[in-house]
């Protein structure tokens, strides 16, 4: 046995020695690489291939058929569902409902977020406090419920004593608003139901997750409307991507439905800064997204945050 190991060490030692070169390793790492490509092809092909036949022309309508099902239950809330052209052809896929002219929508406002902020309230609140130290005492809040923002942001804010802050709101949700201001201590705030007659006259205009469900409501439309423009901009939960704008429709609980605007974002800031504004900061809003089933050009992976002064 010892003999064996003497021989074995033996051979060993006269193996020759092999230097591995840049290009032998390079050539090795290539090699391994290929094996890790084609399996991770193999592993990633296969739902690709799935998808391509779900999406085929054979089955595609079947598939479509049943995602309009599922949106229209109670299973497609929030849910979005779509691609079209106009509100109003939007619409004509909708059964009767009152879109946001329900009161039921109000619920979660009124119960949480006239008492509570979010991560994506603290841009709004950063520039509208420096608004207010500007010497802005005017605010038109446009689709803003019940006046959560007046509620939430005075907990944190110092608000100007001469402030004027009107919401604009379907009849339901202000008549909601205006029975809570009575009871509150809110006399800085009131509701109108025709934003084309509050539009004029206001320092700042807010707007968080409301402009893409009005149908004729593109910033740039409205302020060619105004004869006083206001001198801040806040937008906020907007759904901005960078293809071309289109109409969708969403889910919004309780039985009802809506079209909603998809806007592509250089179009939608180049039309503001046109008429004299800066875009001065945006933001993300990751808790907010579209996905359009049978559309993947067509998601928005995240909303954005626009602040616009001139």
């Amino acid at each position: 046995m010892l003999a064996s190991f003497q021989a074995g060490i033996r051979k060993e030692r006269c193996r020759p020695f092999r230097v591995s070169t840049p290009a032998a390793r390079q050539k090795r790492d290539r090699q391994r690489s290929s094996r890790g490509w084609d399996a991770n092809m193999a592993y990633s092909s296969a739902p690709q291939i799935v998808r391509q036949i779900l999406e085929g022309p054979v089955a595609r309508p079947v598939l479509q058929h049943w995602r309009r099902q599922r949106f229209f239950s109670e299973a497609g809330f929030a849910g979005f569902f779509g691609l079209f052209k106009s509100f109003a052809e939007a619409r004509s896929t909708l059964p009767p409902n009152p879109e946001f002219d329900n009161a039921a929508l109000a619920a979660e406002y009124v119960d949480v977020r006239t008492k509570k902020i979010f991560a994506y309230d603290y841009p709004v609140m950063w520039w509208l406090e420096r608004a207010f130290r500007d010497g802005a005492t005017k605010v038109l809040d446009i689709g803003g419920s019940v006046g959560v923002h007046f509620y939430a942001y005075r907990r944190y804010i110092e608000m100007p004593k001469d402030l004027s802050w009107r919401v604009v709101e379907v009849p339901a949700i202000a008549s909601i608003g205006r029975e809570m201001a009575s009871h509150a201590d809110a006399g800085a705030l009131s509701f109108a139901e025709n934003l084309t007659e509050v539009l004029s006259g206001n320092d700042i205009w807010i707007s968080a997750g409301a402009l893409h469900f009005l149908d004729n409501a593109r910033p740039a439309q409205l302020l060619q409307q105004c004869e006083q423009r206001p001198r801040h901009i806040l937008l906020n939960k907007e759904p901005l991507y960078d293809g071309e704008d289109y109409v969708t429709t969403v889910n919004i609980g309780d039985g009802c439905f809506a079209p909603a605007h998809v806007f592509n974002r250089q179009r939608f800031v180049s039309e503001v800064e046109a008429l004299g504004y800066t875009l001065r900061e945006q933001w993300q809003v990751p808790e907010r997204s579209l996905k359009l089933p049978g559309f993947p050009e067509h998601c928005v992976p995240v909303y954005s945050g626009l602040y616009f002064t001139r």
